[in-house]
């Protein structure tokens, strides 16, 4: 009889937690209980407000037994502290303004799942979406988890490893040991004396009379059928981890995993994130998704709260694009010139390509030309081509040697360029040169200082260069001369003469667009704070200031604002904001009064920024 109504009082209290879910599935999916995340609420709490929350959050490895503690999470550090109960106030904000610094943007919003969605039997899996721009990015999940749902994944896990438990490793398990020892004693005593051996026995030695050979015996004696149902475990092993896991419990790619051991009060979360900002992004939404999960399986898909919106207060917003100018002396004409080292054979003007580099040096040459001849806005004047030699042989040898070599390359050129180009190309030579020899000597590091002054002095008055060149052939550096700095006298320069055309003055003074300096506002725009102070620091401007608080570089940036005027509001009003953020509040309550002045409508821009919060709030205690 008692037996009987234990029976009914069990069905009946099952069928009273049944109806009961089935009540609070259906407030769910009507949406009368729902999720709900919000901007968090930064102003203390009064007192009264307050609503009691538990949040049990759970650390726990597969071998052992979970363990459960009373935690929250800090909103300040986003760790878990212990603790019994937290109060925290139901405040529901649908936006707020968040700072861009340093090109990024951090977020922060509260989770909050009402105490009915809270069941033991249950799991909620919470899936924050972020939409920037025209991309939505799925965030960490957030996990929580009842006490019974907990405990039935580790069920899982534990029936899991007692099933690999079952499985047979020790090889012996699988075998009649003591008749097979009995057998090997009787039929090859020589290797049952060697039982603790491991020396290898050949297969013919291992054959008794009958000519059965131990590898059968051993077959012989081995449970076959139980072997066979080992390997088949075996094979089960990842069919039977589905089986008994149906929800694994995941360690990675969470943002937070609890276990609520109870359901007195609300769930909250606060949930953070970072995030690199894009060039001209305004706001970003947030809102959720989620499921709950009973036995492994989705029951039900929870409806979306309301989504959450963060407007982007971006510095570089605030600067300044008109375009600057910058001041330039145009000449009439204008001059050019580079040089080529072209190889001769000893003694000869004939233009060699397979010589050295001289078919790279030549082919330079050629594109120089073609670069030049074709800038917009100027005309080719002359071409002077101009050859030297070195000091070896007589002065008026090398005279006429070196007016041949430019010959030689001037009708080369003629033969890669237009017609009309041709009466422009001139020559000139320079039979020796001294000049580029005495600064070759001056700058190289190998010849000693003695002997450079030596052959500085000899080459000092050249009123005789065979005599010169002859007091060098006696010196015990001649040969270093001859082969590492003659080479160099033996090069080929080009001179180009150009003007511009309908220009009547030889200057003319004008303006054009500064793009270095357009390069660093466009770099400001685009958030490439590093770029951006490269390129405007030297302006030491309104704009480079801002660059420098964007940056980060707020000392930097207040030595750029010190030397400016006042006269300008948004001079002022910088200035109020890096002074905020280096701690001189009452300095910068006094630059955004004066900012205010200039130009009321920074207030507005006030109100969209965060880090003008404080300000504002000495500015208009009310």
């Amino acid at each position: 009889m008692c037996s009987d109504k234990l029976i009914s009082s069990a069905l009946l209290f099952l069928t009273i937690c049944s109806c009961s879910s089935v009540r609070t599935m259906q407030r769910i999916t009507s949406g009368e209980v729902r999720m709900e995340i919000s901007v968090p609420y930064e102003k203390p709490l009064d007192e009264g407000v307050d609503k009691e929350v538990r949040i049990d959050s759970i650390r726990r490895e597969l071998s052992g037994e979970p363990f459960i503690m009373n935690a929250i999470r800090d909103a300040e550090t986003g760790e878990m502290v212990a603790t019994d109960v937290i109060s925290a106030a139901t405040v529901v904000a649908r936006f707020r303004n968040v700072a861009e610094r340093g090109g990024t943007v951090s977020i922060g919003f509260d989770v909050r799942v009402p105490d009915e969605m809270a069941s033991s039997s249950w799991q909620l899996k919470l899936f924050p979406l972020m939409r920037i721009q025209d991309d939505t990015l799925r965030l960490d999940p957030v996990f929580i988890t009842g006490e019974g749902y907990r405990k039935g994944q580790l069920k899982g896990y534990q029936r899991y490893r007692d099933f690999l438990a079952s499985i047979i490793t020790d090889t012996t398990d699988l075998i009649r040991v003591g008749q097979l020892e009995i057998f090997m004693q009787r039929n090859f005593p020589e290797t049952y004396a060697m039982k603790t051996d491991s020396s290898l026995v050949s297969e013919p030695m291992a054959e008794n009379l009958f000519g059965v050979t131990q590898a059968e015996a051993l077959r012989h004696y081995t449970k076959s059928m139980k072997m066979f149902f080992n390997e088949k475990k075996k094979a089960r092993a990842d069919l039977m981890y589905e089986k008994y896991v149906k929800d694994p419990i995941v360690t990675e790619g969470i943002r937070l995993d609890t276990v609520l051991t109870s359901s007195d009060g609300d769930f909250i979360y606060r949930y953070t994130q970072s995030f690199r900002s894009r060039p001209g992004l305004k706001k970003v939404m947030v809102d959720l998704e989620g499921e709950i999960y009973e036995d492994g399986v989705s029951i039900c898909s929870l409806p979306f709260p309301e989504e959450l919106t963060f407007y982007i207060s971006s510095l570089s917003t605030m600067a300044d694009m008109t375009p600057k100018y910058r001041m330039v002396v145009l000449e009439r004409n204008v001059y050019d010139n580079t040089k080529a080292l072209i190889d001769f054979e000893k003694g000869s003007h004939r233009l060699d390509s397979s010589l050295s580099d001289n078919a790279s040096e030549m082919a330079r040459i050629l594109r120089c030309i073609d670069d030049v001849v074709s800038l917009p806005g100027y005309v080719l004047d002359s071409l002077i081509v101009n050859a030297s030699c070195s000091p070896e042989g007589t002065y008026d040898h090398n005279r006429l040697l070196a007016s041949a070599r430019s010959e030689s390359m001037k009708e080369y050129i003629w033969t890669h360029i237009p017609d009309q180009w041709q009466t422009k190309v001139k020559t000139s030579s320079v039979p020796e040169n001294w000049e580029q020899f005495r600064k070759l000597v001056a700058n190289d590091t190998i010849i000693g200082n003695d002997s450079r002054q030596r052959i500085l002095a000899l080459t000092e008055n050249l009123m005789d260069p065979d005599k010169t060149e002859s007091g060098l052939s006696g010196m015990a550096e001649y040969r270093y001369l001859r082969e590492k700095i003659y080479p160099q006298l033996r090069s080929v320069s080009f001179d180009f003469y150009l003007h511009r055309p309908g220009m009547q003055k030889d200057t003319l003074h004008t303006t054009e667009l500064d793009e270095v300096y357009m390069s660093g506002l466009a770099a400001l725009a685009d958030l490439d704070y590093k770029t951006a102070v490269e390129k405007l620091r030297p302006y030491r401007d309104y704009n480079a200031a801002l660059a420098f608080m964007a940056a980060g570089y707020d000392h930097s940036a207040l030595d750029v604002l010190n030397g400016l005027e006042d006269g300008d509001a948004r001079v002022c009003y910088l200035k109020a904001l890096v002074l905020s953020r280096l701690g001189v509040i009452e300095e910068a309550v006094r630059y955004y009064e004066l900012s205010l002045t200039y130009d009321p409508y920074l207030e507005h821009r006030a109100n969209l920024d965060p880090e003008m919060s404080e300000i504002i709030n000495k500015t208009n205690p009310n």
